[in-house]
């Protein structure tokens, strides 16, 4: 039994650790990942939207702290029955995900009149969000991500039955438990990409220890707690205020658009249609490629037969586009011209703090005289953005761009992006403005 439960405690601990980092990495996406939940046609609790990024904060706290709980053998008769609880709710929630029918409707009243409009069906669960795609190319199907709760589910039983074997931990334990956790961290570490939760977890560990030499249980077990808890929040706190540690997103910086672009290929199909005679009745099925007797009225159109003979592959950054008032796509240009470009990214100029405006104005003015392009980036309408030029005395062009897109490209609003033919130079937060000297030596010789 005690072998057992050393191997569940180690592997159920060290994933909440990583599992809690990777989010608390990046907990404004995680954040928008609960938005979609939340929203009317998924879930429908639309009054938690203002609390998302809050509770993504939460999950990262409690998920972190728990991982790290199970293995100091901390509080484990609380420690035991929240790990239990919150995978219960994880496997509800990814196989919620992953049962949702992409064909349902719901109704709503509006004005007294009712409209009926389509589900939203969460296509990634945000497990391990862009983590997955940006290390190993893709992330967990929603059946591969209700596959792995189930086999913590099992992890953890054993963890929950036999709860009152598992007390805080003594030297021999920390001997064993800690450098396999350690080890495991690692090679969670290794697959994601990201060496930074093999140092966290070791100075998690290090005040531990200090902990334990300088109060015995119980409360060294509650201020171990609040040591964990305190640098989560601190690790976390810097990934909102700045940005996150580890970009897996496709526009990090030193990733090229334009290539990624390159990378999407249409899926290789053969079509058939399918036409009737009106005399005979006979249906033939024939080649779109070839001769089909579309202009003969012998024969009559019935469907059509799509055979796919390889998938398409998805480019990466497909959604990136930018258009202008007149509704001319920029894109291309954009991504092609030799000189920087600076883009002022605010998915909803309506959320937009004005704080940082004036700095960003002021920087804006000081790479337009340096010979820099640069553009707003918003998915607001261009009647809501000229109220919002006029206001904040915004002298750039604005381009239009999908919310999600937006997003993606900088977790911050408002947040900077530098690129050099299609080139990401560099990014920054609200809270990182950067000086016109900053942007000068990042732009390479034309």
């Amino acid at each position: 039994m005690r072998i057992l439960l050393i191997i569940t405690r180690v592997l159920v601990g060290s994933l909440f650790i990583v599992s809690g980092l990777i989010k608390a990495n990046d907990p404004l996406g995680f954040s928008y990942k609960l938005e979609e939940y939340f929203a009317e046609s998924a879930l429908d609790l639309p009054f938690l939207m203002p609390y998302a990024l809050a509770l993504a904060i939460l999950a990262c706290l409690a998920e972190v702290v728990l991982g790290f709980a199970v293995l100091f053998g901390g509080r484990m008769k609380l420690a035991s029955w929240a790990l239990l609880l919150l995978i219960v709710f994880f496997g509800w929630l990814t196989a919620y995900t992953a049962t949702c029918d992409h064909d349902a409707t719901y109704t709503v009243v509006v004005d007294g009149v009712e409209q009926v409009r389509g589900v939203t069906c969460v296509e990634d669960c945000g497990c391990f969000g862009d983590a997955m795609k940006g290390s190993v190319g893709r992330s967990l199907t929603p059946w591969e991500s209700f596959a792995k709760d189930m086999v913590l589910l099992v992890l953890i039983i054993p963890i929950f039955l036999f709860r009152g074997r598992i007390q805080w931990n003594t030297a021999q334990d920390d001997r064993v438990l800690l450098p396999l956790a350690l080890v495991m961290v690692a090679f969670f570490s290794w697959i994601f990409t990201w060496w930074f939760p093999v140092l966290f977890t070791a100075a998690g560990m290090l005040g531990y220890l200090l902990i334990k030499r300088l109060k015995a249980a119980p409360a060294a077990e509650w201020i171990s707690a609040g040591w964990i808890a305190l640098f989560t929040m601190a690790f976390t706190w810097y990934t909102v205020q700045h940005l996150p540690l580890r970009d897996y997103r496709p526009y990090a910086i030193g990733n090229s658009i334009p290539e990624q672009q390159a990378m999407g290929k249409a899926p290789d199909q053969q079509i058939f249609m399918i036409y009737r005679n009106t005399a005979t009745g006979e249906e033939k099925e024939f080649d779109s490629s070839g001769a089909y007797p579309w202009d003969d009225p012998t024969w009559e159109y019935v469907d059509r037969r799509i055979v796919e003979k390889s998938p398409g592959i998805v480019s990466p950054v497909q959604d990136f586009g930018l258009t202008d008032v007149d509704g001319n796509d920029l894109t291309a240009d954009i991504l092609a011209d030799p000189s920087p470009v600076l883009l002022i990214m605010i998915y909803n100029v309506d959320h937009c703090p004005a704080g940082e405006l004036l700095a960003i104005n002021a920087l804006s003015e000081a790479a337009f005289a340096n010979g820099m392009y640069v553009y707003g980036v918003t998915a607001s309408t261009f009647d809501r953005v000229e109220d919002f030029k006029h206001e904040h005395q915004l002298s750039v062009d604005f381009l239009q761009c999908d919310e999600k897109t937006v997003k993606t490209v900088v977790r911050s609003t408002p947040g900077l992006v530098l690129m050099q033919q299609g080139v990401v130079l560099g990014k920054w937060s609200r809270s990182d403005v950067p000086s016109i000297e900053e942007l000068k030596a990042l732009v390479k010789p034309v």
